[in-house]
């Protein structure tokens, strides 16, 4: 890390845990203190269940509508855990499951229990049915096969006196203007559905009335699609949960949306509005050694290193001197064939395990250019050894002179090994010839280079502009072909593999010779892969041996950087700006930005492994009710919606309103749990502001807990008894007109029949 980087301040990470357990089960009501002719609301949502009597100011049990049913092994008994008692234990919280399958509600079994657990919580004994009447929520435009078993559950099952059923986004606009029968627009942002609906004299019109395919829920698996996406190598996997708090706590309606995405992945916008969030993990730590641990394990390290080099280096004499006798040896063959007819030279090459003679001039100069690196090789490793022991080695040697049949067994040991010593030095004195000659030429050419731009600077710096913009293309060439080459399924690779295909073909039909005309298997003119030697070369390093394409692509960049010093030290026009590391500076690079933030990220750093950065997300997933396409919804958003509704019906001509329709401006209440995420009534002013007639008054309102108006709007109905009787379906009439039967009220939905 850079100076420059050192001076930022890291981010502040966030760490996003399941919601923590309940240390106790679910309280019960006072029985005491039950009423049996006292209406009971229950709110039965799809993410949560709200019950209580409608005497109180809000429900006095809200909890998760789900339920488990778990089997304890040890004491071999299931359990059933409902609401907030799947939160006792995690195992049991992992296992449960809600009755509802999208809106509809579809394990009834499910839900039986749910009320046999709120009702008894309540203080109520459904043994021998429930005395209080009760008030239920549906959705909008709700099915009737719904209606009917709930009709079932409560009249048949708990033998109720009555029931009412009711919009929950009417119930809450209800409970807002208790006062009189006022017009209105709701906007109901819920956990399956938003939806608007024109209220006109206190009845909802539902003929006008729009849904959008888009809630709370939507907009939670959005998000972790959109991470899982972002970080599809994301070492842990999230639950619900986990996102749902994300969701809720750091997403938020974007005034100005069109403007804000634009900005929001730049340094300045994400220093503010970047939320790092990290998945938990146990981090397991190294006990911490003493100095005098360290020391003796270093100096273990060292000796092990010294051993191991030692073992290396003489292994690496021993293939010099059989690589430099195998050499000698196939020399003088090759000085003996010089002047034998063909065929003699072929039958003693063949007999030496050679092809023909072009096998065995290809072997040997392979063998050749081996034994140079290897001698270059050793001529570095021993140079030191060889200023040391040169003088004492050579005064070792006068045994390689005299015969075998003249010398001791001992004596013919230390030949042997004379031999190898002398063979070593010889290849350590070429070595270092070599070295010193390669040097030599360095230096004339760093001269020459130095003369060129004392008399010509500009030319110079042309030239070395245009060898390193030729390095830099080229680089950028092979890395693309590499990230390529290892997706089989791209299309690059696809082609790669006709035109070898169409290379085999070709040369099947005519021999060896190749084909002049070189082409791709589908004739595409744009693929020009295989017309140079070039790319094959390429194609095969990165396929067949990676790791000498790696040193190439090292040695490359060396010379970049070489070249890019002397162009920073020489050419005043040639800034760090301009180097390849500053163009891959992860302030430069948008995919970093968007990925790790406004810092630099260090991937060793197990924190940082963990952790996700919400930027992009924070603003796109809240403005998908706004823009429904964004979700992939083909659907007009609430605003749009609105529109619609104020500017072209009940009445209303183009820049003119209708007194109806001033009326709903001026009481549009927005409501349903989604509607929690900040800043979504500013937007929704904002959006009225610029399509209702210049100077038109409007009023948008918004409760504190608007996941609490449909109860507060049951408890406000039915302390209207006049207008609650006429909500109420009684036994008697189910049982006359039977579960398709409907009763029609202001805050309920209507039937509708054909003609």
């Amino acid at each position: 890390m850079s100076s420059r980087d050192a001076s930022l301040t890291p981010l502040k990470a966030i760490v996003i845990d399941d919601p923590p357990l309940r240390q106790a089960p679910e309280p019960f009501d006072d029985d005491s203190a039950y009423d049996p002719r006292l209406p009971i609301a229950i709110d039965f949502g799809s993410s949560k269940l709200r019950a209580g009597f409608v005497n109180q100011a809000a429900p006095t049990h809200i909890f998760p509508n789900v339920l488990t049913k778990f089997r304890d092994r040890k004491l071999n008994k299931n359990f059933t855990f409902v609401g907030n008692d799947t939160l006792l234990d995690q195992a049991v919280r992992s296992q449960s499951r809600s009755p509802f399958d999208g809106p509809f509600v579809t394990n009834w079994n499910f839900t039986e229990e749910i009320m046999d657990y709120t009702f008894h919580h309540l203080g109520v004994s459904p043994n021998n049915g429930i005395c209080n009447p009760i008030l239920l929520t549906e959705r909008m435009a709700t099915v009737q096969s719904q209606r009917a078993n709930w009709y079932q559950l409560m009249f048949e099952t708990y033998n109720v006196p009555g029931v009412t059923f009711g919009i929950d986004s009417l119930y809450g606009f209800y409970n807002q203007n208790t006062s009189g029968n006022k017009t209105g627009l709701v906007i109901d942002c819920g956990h399956e559905d938003t939806n608007v609906i024109p209220v006109v004299d206190g009845t909802g019109v539902l003929t006008d009335a729009k849904r959008i395919n888009w809630g709370g829920r939507q907009a939670v698996d959005y998000l972790s699609d959109l991470m899982a996406l972002k970080y599809p190598y994301f070492p842990t996997k999230l639950s619900y949960l986990q996102y749902e708090t994300m969701y809720q706590d750091y997403c938020r309606v974007s005034p100005n949306y069109d403007e804000d995405i634009k900005n929001i992945l730049t340094l300045d916008s994400l220093d503010t509005n970047d939320v790092v969030v990290e998945a938990p993990f146990t981090e397991i730590l190294q006990p911490q050694k003493t100095e005098e641990e360290l020391r003796i394990q270093a100096e273990k390290r060292r000796e092990t290193g010294k051993r191991l080099q030692e073992q290396a280096r003489l292994k690496r004499m021993e293939k010099l001197v059989q690589k430099q006798e195998e050499f000698d040896y196939f020399s003088k063959v090759r000085d003996q064939l010089i002047d034998e007819p063909k065929k003699k030279i072929l039958s003693v090459l063949q007999n030496a395990g050679f092809d023909d003679e072009r096998d065995f001039k290809k072997y040997l100069h392979g063998l050749e250019q081996s034994l140079k690196k290897a001698q270059m090789v050793e001529a570095e490793d021993d140079s030191h050894l060889e200023e040391m022991n040169d003088d004492k080695t050579i005064q070792k040697f006068e045994l390689l002179d005299i015969a075998d049949e003249n010398l001791t067994e001992d004596q013919i040991k230390e030949k042997r090994k004379q031999r190898f010593l002398k063979a070593s030095q010889d290849a350590r004195h070429k070595a270092r010839e070599e070295k010193e000659r390669v040097a030599k030429e360095e230096e004339e050419k760093r001269l020459k280079e130095q003369q060129w731009r004392q008399t010509d600077l500009n030319g110079w710096i042309k030239d070395k502009r245009l060898k390193l913009n030729k390095l830099i293309k080229r680089r950028k060439e092979k890395l693309k072909l590499r990230d390529e080459m290892k997706d089989r399924k791209s299309q690059v690779s696809q082609n790669r593999m006709k035109n070898l295909a169409s290379l085999a073909e070709d040369n099947v039909k005519q021999g060896t010779k190749r084909s002049r005309h070189q082409t791709t298997i589908d004739n595409d003119p744009n693929d020009t892969f295989g017309a140079n030697d070039e790319d094959w070369l390429i194609y095969t390093d990165i396929t067949q041996n990676p790791e000498a394409f790696e040193e190439a692509m090292e040695d490359e960049y060396k010379d970049i950087v070489e070249l890019e010093g002397l162009l920073l030290e020489h050419d005043p026009n040639f800034t760090e700006e301009d180097t390849l590391e500053a163009q891959y500076d992860w302030r430069n690079s948008i995919l970093h930005l968007f990925l790790r933030g406004p810092r630099p990220h260090d991937s060793e750093n197990i924190h940082e492994q963990h952790q996700m950065h919400l930027n992009v997300e924070r603003i796109r997933v809240p403005e998908v009710v706004f823009q429904p396409t964004l979700g992939g919804q083909d659907q007009a958003g609430i605003c749009e919606l609105s529109e619609t509704i104020l500017l072209k019906k009940f009445g209303s001509q183009p820049g003119k309103l209708s007194s109806t329709s001033l009326d709903m401006v001026n009481n549009v209440f927005i409501t349903g749990g989604n509607s929690k995420v900040p800043g979504l009534r500013e937007r929704i002013v904002r959006e009225f502001t610029e399509f209702l007639p210049v100077g038109t008054n409007f009023s948008v309102n918004m409760s504190s807990d608007p996941s609490l108006d449909a109860w507060k709007g049951m408890a406000a109905l039915a302390q209207d008894k006049e207008e609650y009787k006429k909500t109420v379906i009684s036994k008697k009439e189910y049982e006359e007109y039977g579960p398709d039967y409907i009763k029609e009220h202001k805050l309920g939905n209507m039937k509708y029949f054909e003609d």
